[in-house]
């Protein structure tokens, strides 16, 4: 048998590597038209969509995590769905539950017996992040939190969010509650498409209840990469998760970010992947490129998607 050269055996080998390991293991970590490069994110799974739904930059998407609050996603996507077939209204009042009044911190410091409108609550859900604002909404809607909680878990199932189990309506910490950036992605894409008036509601930044300013003070909202909703969650298992939506040129963008070690490094890695989608992937406006100067040589105007 002839003997085989040395470099075209290497090569061999190279193809059949290439073979075996998952696309997705290669590219999971790398942003397309960076040059190869792993990119900088240190959120422990992230997944960025553009306008068709289609990933850009994907780190452990498919991994299970605590979710957080960004279970009032859900809450939130639920009361729209209720509003918009006529079950709810959004100015009527809800009578508070002793159970809803003592849901853990954070809260809005709901007493119960007191009447509150829903769309209080709704607000008090998605800008403040209020716990005991979800729970009342859940026994609103559903007449009890755990038949809300069914509720949430069918419509999971409806979604195709195939690794979400939710256990609350507000994210307090449960081993039992999990979900991924791609579920998150796709409940966060569905809920402003499906129900465009929570993307106004998302975007809040300040609401009034009981003679009290609640404000939620998030650097991105100052950057002018058109985010416009956006909803974040804290746990210590989980770390700091953050949904990001934005709007710009008439693109659209959705992204996901869990595990994140600071609030900071959260805010950070999302200003990254914005900066990535708008302009490193060539969608940015072209009015907004000249503003900037000319394009690097070699820079791709638009990057294939990730798989």
């Amino acid at each position: 048998m002839a003997a085989v050269h040395p470099s075209r055996l290497l090569a061999a080998l190279a193809a059949l590597t290439a073979l075996l390991v998952p696309a997705a293991a290669v590219a999971q970590e790398r942003l397309p038209g960076s040059n190869g490069r792993p990119a900088s994110v240190s959120s422990g799974a992230v997944l960025l969509l553009d306008s068709f739904g289609r990933p850009l930059y994907a780190k452990n998407a498919d991994d299970e995590r605590a979710p957080a609050s960004l279970v009032k996603l859900m809450t939130l996507y639920l009361a729209n769905e209720d509003i918009e077939r006529g079950k709810a209204e959004l100015d009527e009042p809800v009578q508070i539950s002793h159970y809803a009044a003592l849901t853990p911190k954070y809260r809005m410091g709901l007493r119960a017996g007191e009447w509150v409108p829903l769309h209080v609550l709704l607000e008090g859900a998605a800008i403040a992040s209020a716990n005991d604002a979800a729970t009342a909404l859940a026994e609103r809607l559903a007449g009890d939190e755990g038949v809300f909680v069914e509720r949430m878990n069918a419509k999971a199932r409806e979604l195709g969010l195939t690794g979400t189990r939710f256990t609350n309506p507000h994210g307090l910490p449960d081993p039992n509650q999990r979900s991924t950036a791609r579920d998150l992605a796709q409940l966060t894409a569905r809920l402003l498409e499906d129900y465009p008036a929570s993307r106004t509601m998302l975007g809040g930044q300040t609401f009034v209840y009981n003679r009290r300013v609640y404000a939620r003070h998030i650097p991105l909202f100052d950057d002018p990469w058109g985010v416009q909703a956006l909803k974040t969650g804290f746990t210590q298992q989980g770390g700091y998760n953050l949904a990001v939506a934005a709007w710009r040129g008439g693109q659209q963008f959705v992204m996901i970010l869990l595990g994140a070690r600071t609030r900071t490094s959260s805010f950070r890695d999302a200003k990254k992947l914005l900066h990535y989608a708008f302009v490193e992937a060539g969608l940015e406006p072209p009015d907004e490129r000249s503003r900037r100067g000319p394009r690097m040589p070699g820079r791709p105007r638009r990057a294939a998607a990730t798989r």
